[in-house]
């Protein structure tokens, strides 16, 4: 593959889908941008997700995480690695590291084992560049109009996937640009845009 892949990660509340959007039209001019997102950017996926999200449903653990990974193993076949062989950057609003901070870390599955079902549904694909949008629960959680049911999770709990968010990123700093989502979303931006093109160049 020739493209070059972004994922966009965080709490819920973060700016991620703000940011994503501000991205892809700085880098357009030069390059072909795909947006997409998880759980969806896949018709198959897209319906997983209804299930995921519907606060309706009560889903354990280890379902949740089957159904993210399934979702994934459809969206990186049929949307993410077509567009990286086609030389485009990708740009995702969540990817693995959300499976492994819900549902390796938050959920207690373990970070091994969820890492392990999401390389395989995703045949080894990682991003070339995940960028952390750090908000604490409560802020990101203030902005939830109309909670999911994940949003609807305690603060306690989302206060645990922010801080794997930002464990991940230490572990492999050269793949991840972690940034304060307390800034304008003009700051922001500016700073990703100029991580990124460092990096495609």
């Amino acid at each position: 593959m020739t493209g070059f892949f972004i994922a966009f990660e965080g709490g819920d509340g973060a700016g991620k889908s703000t940011q994503v959007k501000l991205l892809a039209t700085a880098l357009q001019p030069k390059h072909e941008v795909v947006i997409t997102r998880e759980p969806g950017g896949s018709d198959v996926a897209e319906h997983i997700r209804e299930v995921l999200l519907n606060p309706n449903h009560r889903i354990d653990g280890i379902t949740e995480a089957l159904l993210f990974a399934a979702a994934r193993a459809d969206h990186v076949s049929k949307v993410i690695r077509p567009a990286l062989e086609q030389n485009n950057v990708v740009i995702t609003d969540r990817f693995i590291d959300s499976s492994i901070a819900y549902q390796g870390v938050a959920r207690g599955l373990g970070i091994k084992e969820v890492r392990d079902l999401n390389l395989m549904a995703t045949n080894n694909l990682l991003p070339d560049l995940t960028i952390v949008l750090d908000v604490t629960a409560d802020a990101g959680l203030a902005r939830a109009q109309e909670p999911n049911r994940m949003e609807n999770e305690g603060a306690d709990f989302h206060e645990i996937v922010k801080d794997a968010f930002i464990e991940l990123a230490k572990e492999a700093p050269h793949r991840y640009l972690v940034v304060s989502a307390n800034q304008t979303r003009e700051v922001i931006a500016e700073t990703i845009l100029q991580e990124v093109q460092k990096r495609l160049k």
